[in-house]
């Protein structure tokens, strides 16, 4: 049984594509939450989504502390030929009770020393407490095959899951210069941190005498860290505010530490201890235009793109070549937002967001795949004291289904079975956020 033994460790080598996530967490703060289009912000949420904005604000010492909680889903249901019930349902869940993100702001004069700490990107984590059908499907008919088609589904059970975790965490420092009037500039860096853990197994046994067709496990924690440098500017002239940011590319590489590998030497040879994928931060560019329409209404538009195609990614399975090449473009945002000042005390806020990603069936896998997606927040803001306001936010995000179909005739067919099936990607996402921030 040593054939199939090797059909099933296969089953595992696109786990690392969780390393490739096309995902970076722009809601740091619960204002982005309330509000989305924060790129034009001058208060403290501004050190992360406008950073040379934070050169206009009053003299002083500020402090922000932001907490979220996460539920989301990412479910896939496959068509296969080996399936009995011919359609069947994947579902991943994730929930993570608090999500931190901190700011600090000195500013004096025409200068401003800030700094940030949170979740900058990754690809979160899920749980597919069922498996994936890029395990099932392989068994099926690698069972199939090496039986000399004598072994159907029928005859055996599959057990099997898969976990994974991708974060990514910053650490921001710069510093904001009011060159004039109107304008300001940013410089500064901020240092990331990946942390990731991809875990599986899958056994087939036989239901006649208990005998193990498959049996395969792998347990890796990935690690690396890097440098963004980042820069600034922003303008503001009467009820006008327009906010530019620019994060460069990452250089990006995450080391493996494995803990189980049923095959180190063979097929999960990239999971060996020490062995390096890349898995680079893309570049960012943010514009944002804000305008005060009266003195308790106001609004902002706004662009991000993501520079994707560029930024280093693991290998489509199969393939030397990175992840980032079956990408159509980068990815595309637009948001735009209001806020309105009940009275002195009390802003109500909303939002909306639309992500276009450049997405392709290379890109897209049962371990690491992306929806275009259009998101809305809601919110207010309360001063609780002439100090201290507090921002209490949700957010919701609504994502196309992606149907990715293989034909027997293309690379190895659905997922190498040299078969014929389809795979459509649904995800959700719901977040809570509740924050503080304080001026001394």
């Amino acid at each position: 049984m040593r054939k199939l033994t090797l059909i099933g460790t296969a089953l595992l080598i696109a786990i690392s594509s969780y390393a490739g996530g096309l995902l970076t967490n722009t809601n740091q703060h619960i204002a982005f939450l309330r509000m989305i289009a924060r790129g034009a912000s001058l208060q403290i949420d501004g050190v992360y989504s406008n950073p040379a904005g934070v050169a206009f604000m009053d003299n002083g010492l500020y402090f922000s502390l932001n907490g979220q909680s996460a539920y989301q889903t990412r479910n896939i249901d496959a068509t296969f030929a080996f399936f009995p019930e011919g359609t069947r349902r994947y579902k991943g869940t994730a929930a993570v009770p608090i999500i931190p993100s901190a700011y600090a702001v000195y500013k004096h004069d025409n200068w401003a020393l800030s700094g940030f700490i949170g979740v900058v990107g990754g690809g979160g984590k899920a749980s597919f407490d069922d498996g994936l059908p890029m395990f099932d499907s392989r068994i099926m008919a690698g069972i199939y095959a090496a039986s000399q088609k004598t072994i159907t589904p029928d005859m055996y059970t599959i057990n099997s899951s898969v976990s994974g975790r991708q974060f990514i965490y910053g650490a921001q420092l710069g510093l904001s210069y009011r060159l004039y009037k109107y304008l300001s500039v940013f410089g500064g860096g901020r240092m990331d941190y990946f942390s990731g853990n991809y875990s599986g197994y899958a056994t087939a046994k036989l239901k006649a005498n208990s005998a193990t067709l498959t049996d395969v496990e792998l347990d890796c924690d990935q690690t690396g860290w890097g440098i963004t440098p980042i820069i600034g500017l922003d303008y503001k002239n009467g009820k006008w505010n327009v906010g530019v940011k620019y994060e460069f590319r990452t250089n990006l590489n995450i080391e493996n530490t494995t803990k189980k590998n049923s095959d180190p030497d063979g097929t999960l040879a990239d999971y060996k201890d020490g062995v390096n994928t890349p898995n680079d931060i893309p570049s960012l560019l943010t514009v944002a235009v804000g305008y005060q329409f009266t003195s308790r209404l106001r609004a902002t538009a706004e662009y991000h793109f993501y520079d994707d195609k560029h930024a280093r990614m693991a290998n489509i399975p199969g393939t030397t070549t990175g992840k980032q090449h079956a990408l159509t473009h980068g990815t595309n945002e637009f948001l735009a937002g209001a806020e309105y000042d009940i009275n002195k005390k009390i802003t109500v806020s909303a939002g909306v967001q639309r992500t276009d990603y450049g997405l392709s069936n290379d890109y897209q896998s049962d371990t690491s795949f992306s929806c275009d997606s259009y998101s809305i927040g809601m919110g207010g803001a309360v001063k609780l004291t002439s100090k201290l306001t507090m921002n209490i936010a949700y957010f919701w995000t609504n994502y196309s289904k992606y149907t990715k179909s293989t034909d027997a005739s293309s690379r190895g067919g659905y997922n190498d079975t040299t078969l014929s099936g389809t795979d459509v990607y649904s995800r959700t996402n719901k977040v809570f956020g509740l924050g503080f921030d304080y001026k001394f």
